[in-house]
């Protein structure tokens, strides 16, 4: 399949923000007590640096999507390679969701026990490549409805009320709603990303992928009409504050906290308004960056085109920051706290968010030349099955 420049140009920008926000976790001094986006302790620096990350996790899930389409198409359509490009999906979904459970709670949680486990995006692309290994065969404008379906109407299941019995409540977080589980003291687990929800998302992505094979010229102006429309649409609903996220927005003691409460809507799971901002704002820079040749576009497209070997490596790179600070503070790895919910940061150690944003560009700048080689590695040697997956 010949890659589209586009989409790993846009998915390199995402990537690069996302490690920003898990460099803050990780850094920041309040960040393990301060929720960014809660209006009665954050600062507008914080929340802001917050919010610009939301773009990440729906743009990666929607071309997630849209890859899924564009490899499907490519080339020879016969039965037998399309039940071979199923299996794939399936064998790369389950990849995905091993991945999730090993390597990215370990370098999140830096515990050997496991004593958390949590499963977030890559678990619920991994379930959503499962999905579409099978649905891929029904027609795209049927999946269209079904994904704009699960995005718009998904909101309404807030009316849904807690589950008392565990094992419901338990399927119930993994398809629809976030929520933690302690399954005993010395183990949790967090149901980040709900799978429907975030599959709509990825269903929606997979059913644009015939709109880049339209001409460059024509689908530029087309993402532009897109997004600003979708944009629009949020705008619209967000004023109307009456359906479409679980936090309505009301006025506060001054504009700007009016402002940020009119942005703060819910990620998770990823609400009408929310992701009609956010793949309003995608669009609008799958436009821009369509057919650009420039510096940066070039440097993006780098990180964009080893999208899981860029995410491994920087959760391992953002702990190693964090513990590179914590012992130049005077802690020591005694001092680490390990166990349910707990990032290892020995308590009082962090530092400011200008420092925390000087930290994210070293990780960023350092990735590139790793991501370089690895890309340049997959290409050179086809034959390395493994490469495929990661």
């Amino acid at each position: 399949m010949k890659r589209i420049a586009t989409i790993d140009t846009v998915r390199g920008l995402v990537m690069v923000i996302m490690a920003l926000d898990h460099v803050r976790d990780f850094i920041h001094l309040p960040a393990v007590a301060q929720n960014p986006l809660d209006l009665s302790t954050t600062t507008v620096p914080v929340f802001l640096t917050r919010l610009i990350t939301h773009l990440c996790a729906p743009t990666f899930v929607f071309l997630a999507g849209t890859s899924v389409y564009l490899s499907l198409n490519a080339g020879e359509t016969q039965e037998e390679r399309l039940l071979e490009k199923s299996r794939f999906l399936r064998k790369r979904g389950l990849v995905l969701i091993l991945l999730e459970v090993t390597l990215i709670n370990l370098a999140i949680w830096s515990d050997i026990q496991y004593r958390t486990l949590m499963l977030q995006v890559i678990f619920a692309i991994g379930a959503g490549l499962i999905l579409l290994s099978w649905l891929h065969r029904f027609q795209v404008r049927y999946l269209a409805v079904i994904a704009l379906a699960i995005i718009v109407l998904h909101d309404l299941l807030r009316l849904v009320p807690p589950f008392a019995n565990e094992p419901a409540r338990l399927v119930w977080a993994l398809l629809f709603r976030q929520d933690f589980f302690a399954i005993s003291p010395d183990f949790g687990l967090l149901l980040a990303y709900p799978v429907v929800p975030w599959f709509g998302i990825m269903l929606l992505g997979y059913c644009c992928g015939p709109l880049l094979s339209q001409p460059q010229a024509g689908r530029k102006a087309l993402f532009l009409r897109i997004g600003l429309g979708t944009v629009g649409l949020f705008l619209l609903l967000r004023l109307l504050n009456r359906y479409g996220d679980a936090r309505p927005w009301a006025v506060q003691n001054d504009q700007v906290f009016t402002l940020l409460s009119f942005l703060n809507v819910s990620k998770n799971p990823p609400s009408l308004i929310f992701t009609a901002f956010m793949l309003g704002l995608m669009f609008v820079l799958l436009s821009f960056f369509d057919g650009r040749k420039s510096w940066l576009a070039q440097r993006l497209e780098v990180y964009g085109k080893v999208p899981l070997f860029y995410y491994l490596i920087h959760w391992y790179l953002a702990k190693g920051a964090m513990i590179g600070m914590f012992l130049m503070q005077g802690y020591s790895f005694r001092d680490m706290p390990l166990g349910t919910l707990n990032l290892g940061r020995p308590e009082g150690a962090g530092v400011s968010l200008p420092m925390t944003y000087a930290v994210w560009l070293m990780l960023v700048v350092a990735m590139y030349p790793l991501c370089v080689w690895y890309g340049r590695y997959k290409a050179e040697r086809p034959e390395v099955t493994w490469t495929r997956y990661v």
